[in-house]
């Protein structure tokens, strides 16, 4: 088991930025990749970034490639989501989630992800 507690999260004006953090307890955290994930209101929750265990490896959706940055300290147990140059359509609940699979790849599947913290309120004003 692993709990996932994300914070970090705020009210800013576009153009600004924000850095999510998710502080994991439990299992080992090396052991998973780790992901963010948004979901605004009356859509449903879509990927974000993910990075691999070691964090050799990140994936983004090509909405926020460029703008956001994924990253994590095994030492710390806490993945990172730097977010830069933030659009009103950037608001969402962000929810960090851990993949426990064994395999290489990262995915985009939130059913792949089997941990989830509570999530952290972003809001971008225009």
């Amino acid at each position: 088991q692993v709990q996932l507690v994300e914070s970090g999260g705020g009210l800013v004006q576009a153009g600004d930025s924000l850095r999510l953090s998710c502080a994991a307890s439990g299992r080992t955290f090396s052991d998973y990749h780790m992901g963010w994930f948004r979901q605004a209101p009356g859509k449903e929750r879509e990927f974000v970034a993910a990075i691999a265990r070691s964090g050799s490896n990140t994936r983004y959706a090509d909405s926020v490639k460029g703008r956001f940055t994924i990253s994590r300290d095994n030492a710390k147990s806490t993945v990172y989501l730097q977010m830069n140059s933030l659009r009103p359509e950037d608001t969402a609940v962000y929810y960090c989630a851990a993949d426990r699979r064994l395999t290489i790849a990262l995915v985009t599947s939130e059913y792949e992800y089997v941990y989830w913290g509570q999530g952290t309120q972003v809001t971008v004003s225009s």
